[in-house]
């Protein structure tokens, strides 16, 4: 995966997810690991990625030339895998993003010729690839799973041959639909992006439409049918340079979690990032930001029982942790040992039992 691709993706991954409990931020611990398979250069290292409610953790260890090897965490014990047919070179290998309570973990593949492909892996180590419906074959095309739920059902992206992505929903026994919303644009790099799934079986994410504004979305698991919605405040970045090269702007839900609260981020016409929650009763969207964020902003990545966590970047572009409770209260906290400098910091994740990215 490309550098920028792959931070895209490890955002968006912490915020799909199984079910998980809540428990006082403030009695949390943190306990730092790393996975014997993680380089220790620049730009390498493990990202835990996921966490079910009895802290089983998936994630991926990154080696030189960004090969990607994933892993579990279960208790103190490491073990890493690969998918066969994952690629050796330069930006390919296995990615593991998310994990449900029965220790079952969807990610990603990268091949040899650097296209993207799906896989299950059950608790006992075995792994079954997938692709969905017209999933493109080309470089950096492809399935990629980002959430699996309590149930085992999966959702993510599927990139086709010409970039346009959709939507997908794959179920326990393998069949796998794909799906778009109406508003959604038809040219490459536009389209359908499902990010989080919750315990019922509704999913959020966004679609870019055909004015490359991105808009957030609400899928009914019985209908099918696709709530659009956009935040307060979303829009189209109005400057120039390298913003606008990677972020379009708009509005992007992140994490969904059992009652179907919505959070994640917008932009706005600078550029900077905000938070927002989409309440499941009423379908109101409020925004919020972290005190003292910096121009990159606040993004939150996950939801549980309405509780939000992620991070935001200071005046220094350095990453802190935060969570916000049910009354929109922010904690913040950092890891011991984290960087103060641009891209360097704490990001927080999953949450679970007052474990914020802590794990």
């Amino acid at each position: 995966m490309q550098t920028i691709s792959l931070l895209l993706l490890m955002l968006l991954a912490m915020g799909g997810g199984s079910s998980r409990g809540i428990g006082d931020a403030d009695t949390a611990t943190i306990t730092t690991f790393d996975a014997s398979c993680a380089g220790t250069e620049a730009h390498e290292g493990t990202l835990a990625l996921g966490i079910n409610t009895v802290g089983d953790i998936a994630g991926t260890c990154l080696t030189t030339n960004a090969v990607t090897h994933g892993f579990i965490r279960v208790g103190t014990t490491i073990t890493e895998f690969d998918v066969a047919g994952a690629g050796r070179g330069k930006n390919q290998g296995t990615v593991a993003i998310s994990i449900n309570t029965a220790g079952t973990i969807t990610g990603m593949y990268s091949d040899s010729s650097t296209a993207y492909h799906g896989f299950v892996r059950t608790k006992n180590g075995s792994i079954t690839p997938f692709d969905a419906p017209n999933a493109g074959t080309a470089g950096h095309r492809g399935t990629i799973p980002l959430s699996i739920n309590t149930g085992g059902t999966i959702t993510g992206v599927v990139k086709d041959s010409n970039n346009v992505h959709h939507g997908f929903v794959r179920t326990t026994k393998g069949a796998i639909r794909t799906f778009n919303a109406s508003g959604a644009g038809t040219a490459a790099t536009e389209g359908t992006s499902a990010f989080s799934i919750n315990t019922a079986g509704y999913i959020t994410g966004s679609f870019k439409d055909k004015n490359s504004l991105y808009h957030g979305f609400l899928r009914n698991p019985t209908t099918g049918a696709l709530t659009e919605f956009t935040a307060p405040g979303a829009s189209k970045y109005s400057g120039t340079g390298f913003i606008k090269d990677v972020c379009c702007g708009g509005t992007y839900p992140l994490s969904i979690d059992a009652s179907e609260n919505i959070t994640g981020i917008y932009t706005d016409s600078k550029g900077v990032y905000h938070g927002f929650e989409r309440a499941g009763s009423t379908g109101k969207v409020t925004d919020f930001d972290v005190a003292g964020a910096g121009t990159l902003g606040t993004i939150p990545v996950s939801i549980s029982r309405g509780v939000i966590t992620g991070l935001y970047t200071d005046a220094n572009g350095a990453g802190h942790g935060f969570v916000r409770d049910t009354k929109g209260s922010i904690t913040t906290f950092d890891v011991s040992g984290a960087g103060s400098r641009m891209l360097q910091g704490t990001v927080g994740g999953r949450y679970r039992r007052g474990l914020c990215g802590r794990k």
